[in-house]
């Protein structure tokens, strides 16, 4: 029996470790021949079809996300009509509602399975031609002249004797990142995640873990995402994997571990364990979503928000590691006046990242099944993202993805995130205002370097803010920008800097680097500041590599 693995991802960047996780548990069936065929949402749905339609198979399996759904679709029903008696099982996220309404409207899926694959599709594949037998496939959804059949959800219970998707040769090695689960499940109990209702947890050991990235770590893999849902709701065991991920850090140049961590949940204990951490080891995602508790509760997320605020604090001010934190725009009870301040509030904790996402009223989770009820209005197609709620309107949501958007632009890049964030604190306003301008001037929708950037708000800043123009002028010399714009101020050119500093009395205070005789020199005059930039004349390096303040 020939399978072909119908693989569509959302970027060439992204790698689904669903083949590799159900092909390790079935790699010594030699009756079964396993092949793959690989795309991304933007390629040619006809060409794919046809690629798989030259491997002649006798099944094909493919997995639905949220935004590769509909690319899925359109080559299985191409595939379909170029290959006879061809059977199509499907699972992933997308399966974890109702089934019946896509059965019915894709007849030419055999079925889909519901829950965790690497049990129930070899059981499938065992009885493919035996429909009789299929009412014992745990999670297996299908239709038949008796009408519509479901099977549960499956689970795997023993998620800890599963083979690694690494060991399976399909594993992708040639990609940016790695994916890593080694937890199952999640103990809290959030209405728009598709985990919010997994339990028990289910691990796997500290021992397993270490084997994993042994063998990881000896293809040269440097970014490695783990998709632990919450990393640190056992203490014990998180401080386990930091000191397992602490003896990489000196690996080939440093490795970067992304995990997801709940800040109210930060014991003393992973306190000092997260301070002693190697420099640039961790990048953390803290889950806010909203400051508001009756937010919270009305979503069913767990945490005690006041807690949640320290231990975030806590984090950024951890200069070894980056916090990456998020809010979601359309939850139950959260308006748009709330969510700027909201913004404002994360931005004044230092986040080094903020995200604002919509929510998406996902296929199995309690959010959906709750969703009239609590009058929220969302696409019924994906990615499912919510329309109206009785907080937001339609230009309400609609507004918080072009912040989100301004957020991305300028509070997540380095270059201008100081200044943002103090004109964000100290400007109530300045979160729509901003972002209005940028809409006037129709950069949201468009990609915008960030020379550009460095304009747009030095112009804004001369008609809204004229003390923060030097903060832009700062932020753009540094950066290494043309000096012969207009965002650096004015800047002039010190030909001798002893002499200079002499005549006009002034006095040096270093910032960073060291003065030297070869260095062009550079001061940025204001009304109330003076700065000086040294710029290496060998090297012909942009940004300066000494500044000083000046001061008489």
């Amino acid at each position: 029996m020939k399978i072909l693995w119908l693989d569509i991802n959302s970027s060439y960047s992204h790698s689904s470790v669903a083949l590799p996780a159900i092909h390790a548990q079935v790699s010594d069936r030699e009756d079964w021949e396993w092949c793959v065929v690989r795309g991304t949402i933007n390629d040619n749905p006809g060409a794919i079809a046809a690629t798989v339609a030259e491997h002649k198979p006798d099944i094909i399996a493919a997995t639905f996300w949220l935004f590769t759904h509909n690319m899925q679709i359109e080559v299985l029903s191409r595939a379909v009509q170029l290959l006879e008696n061809v059977k199509i099982i499907c699972g992933g996220p997308e399966f974890l509602g109702d089934n019946e309404d896509f059965l019915r409207r894709n007849p030419f899926v055999t079925a889909v399975i519901r829950g965790e694959g690497e049990e129930a599709l070899p059981e499938f594949l065992d009885k493919v031609d035996r429909r009789s037998c299929w009412q014992s496939i745990e999670g297996l959804c299908w239709m038949s002249e008796n009408g519509y059949h479901d099977n549960g959800i499956a689970r795997v219970n023993d998620f800890a004797s599963l083979k690694y998707p690494e060991e399976s040769c399909f594993f992708n090695w040639d990609k940016p990142f790695v994916q890593l689960e080694t937890t199952r499940g999640c103990f809290n109990t959030c209405a728009f995640c598709v985990s919010g209702g997994e339990k028990p947890v289910r691990y796997q050991s500290l021992e397993q873990v270490s084997k994993r990235l042994e063998n990881i770590c000896s293809h040269g893999i440097k970014d490695i995402r783990v998709l632990d849902r919450t990393f640190n709701y056992d203490t014990v065991r998180a401080c386990g994997m930091l000191d397992i991920f602490a003896g990489y850090a000196g690996y080939a140049g440093k490795m970067r571990f992304h995990l997801e961590i709940h800040p109210s949940l930060i014991s003393d204990e992973l306190k000092r364990k997260l301070a002693s951490m190697p420099s640039g080891l961790l990048h953390l995602e803290a889950g806010i979503q909203s400051l508001d508790s009756k937010v919270l509760e009305a979503s069913g997320r767990k945490g005690s928000l006041e807690s949640s605020m320290k231990g975030l604090e806590f984090l950024c001010s951890l200069e070894n590691l980056q916090t990456h934190a998020d809010l979601i725009a359309g939850l139950p009870g959260y308006g748009l006046d709330m969510l700027c301040a909201d913004i404002a509030r994360l931005v004044g904790t230092g986040v080094d990242e903020l995200q604002i996402e919509s929510l998406k009223v996902l296929p199995g989770t309690r959010m959906r099944a709750t969703a009239d009820d609590k009058d929220l209005k969302f696409s019924p197609l994906p990615p499912y993202e919510i329309l109206q709620t009785p907080m937001m309107s339609p230009s309400d949501l609609r507004r918080a993805m072009q912040i989100s958007r301004m957020i991305d632009l300028y509070y997540n890049s380095v270059i201008w995130q100081k200044t943002v964030r103090d004109l964000i604190c100290s400007d109530k306003d300045f979160i729509i205002r901003f972002t209005e301008h940028l809409k006037a001037l129709m950069v949201l929708d468009s990609p915008v370097s960030l020379e550009r950037r460095g304009v747009i708000l030095y112009e804004y800043c001369k008609g809204n803010h004229p003390e923060k123009l030097t903060d832009v002028s700062v932020a753009w010399i540094e950066a290494g920008f043309s000096l012969k714009k207009e965002p650096a101020g004015k800047i002039l050119r010190i030909k001798h800097l002893g002499a200079f500093l002499e005549e006009e009395s002034l006095l040096m205070s270093v910032v960073y680097g060291q003065p030297e005789p070869s260095h062009r020199y550079y001061m940025l005059a204001s009304d109330d500041r003076k700065i000086l930039f040294g710029y290496d004349s060998e090297s012909h390096q942009p940004s300066p590599v000494f500044m000083a303040s000046l001061r008489q």
